[in-house]
Formats: structure tokens, C-alpha cells, sequence
């Protein structure tokens, strides 16, 4: 998968921390669990080719969280990205 910018980013995590740089749309949601006024953070994805045919051919998609505890994660997809959201790959940079 290749990180991708979000429309809409407030920040970008990680990158001082010697990862790529994941760049983060903050939003606060409705969650059935914590209610009105749940802090979340989206990032985006996209699959290279190789990945889109393993999917297409009915692969499973996988979300590994690193440590010990798992936080509540969604995974869903969005309409097709404008060209104001091209592709970036894996080489977003900051802070």
C-alpha cells in the first residue's frame, strides 16, 4: 500500500520519527461506543497494482498495529480521488 495525501490534512505524523510521514485528516465523529464529539484521524491508501490484483482476486486486506493493545480501527473506501488528489506513493514527506 502507498500512503497517499488526504484531502482536507491537518498534520503529517511520524516522519520525525524516521517513518515516511503518514499525513492525518483530524475529524470528530459520532461513535456508537464514546458518543457526540469523538476525536478521530483519517489517513489514505492506496494499493499498488500487484496488491489491487491480489484484492480483485478475493486476497484478504490486513491491518497490523504495533504494541500490545488494539485501538478501535475502520477501514472503508471512498469515491475515486479528483486530480487535485493525485497519487503520491510512498514518498510523502514532513514534519
Amino acid at each position: 500500500m502507498d500512503i497517499q495525501m488526504i484531502d482536507g490534512a491537518t498534520r503529517v505524523i511520524g516522519a520525525s520519527q524516521g517513518y515516511l510521514g503518514l499525513p492525518l485528516r483530524d475529524e470528530v465523529i459520532y461513535c456508537a461506543v464514546d458518543g457526540p464529539g469523538t476525536p478521530a484521524m483519517v489517513s489514505a491508501w492506496r494499493p499498488t497494482p500487484e496488491e489491487l490484483a491480489l484484492l480483485n482476486a478475493g486476497a484478504p486486506l490486513f491491518l497490523r498495529v504495533l504494541g500490545t493493545a488494539h485501538p478501535p480501527v475502520m477501514v472503508w473506501v471512498e469515491e475515486v480521488p479528483t486530480e487535485a488528489e493525485t497519487p503520491r506513493g510512498s514518498k510523502v514527506q514532513g514534519a
